[in-house]
């Protein structure tokens, strides 16, 4: 079973298009995931940083997701919260290894879920704590301690 299978479980979803908004700081490695989630003959070789937003489409078995990949740049951030009304699951990214910004992170994300189109939805997000295999990241218990997602009580997450 294939993450998007394992994630149509999760969200328990049938059958269906489903949009996901992919944010997290520059270089968190948010397209980089993307291209791995891609079939291995439409991945591409070279990432590059993402200006403003793409759009990848990624079929499973059983759904269709459109992932709008936002740029995590600070001055492309502000666009995100155009993609928030119609987004029906977050994937937010976040790097495990650069502790000084995950307290950026933390900010960008209360200000996600506070934003009046997340915070009147039961939207499910997936936090994905990345690059913890470099030496001297985060684990995910501690990635979910400095981001404080212990207080996100009012929507389904999981990291």
């Amino acid at each position: 079973m294939g993450l998007f299978d394992k994630l149509t479980v999760w969200l328990g979803l049938k059958k269906r298009q489903v949009n996901v908004l992919c944010v997290g700081l520059d270089n968190s490695g948010k397209s980089t995931i993307l291209n791995q989630l891609k079939p291995e003959n439409a991945q591409t070789q070279d990432i590059v940083p993402t200006i403003g937003f793409s759009v990848e489409k990624i079929s499973s078995c059983s759904l269709s997701f459109t992932v709008f990949d936002m740029s995590g740049q600070g001055r492309y951030r502000s666009l995100w919260e155009h993609y928030y009304r119609d987004a029906q699951a977050i994937i937010f990214v976040v790097d495990s290894a650069d502790r000084l910004r995950i307290v950026v992170a933390k900010e960008e994300l209360e200000a996600l879920i506070n934003h009046p189109d997340v915070k009147r939805k039961r939207i499910p997000i997936l936090f994905y704590a990345n690059k913890m295999d470099l030496q001297g990241s985060l684990s995910s218990v501690g990635v979910s301690q400095m981001m404080g997602l212990s207080s996100l009580t009012d929507k389904p997450w999981q990291i």
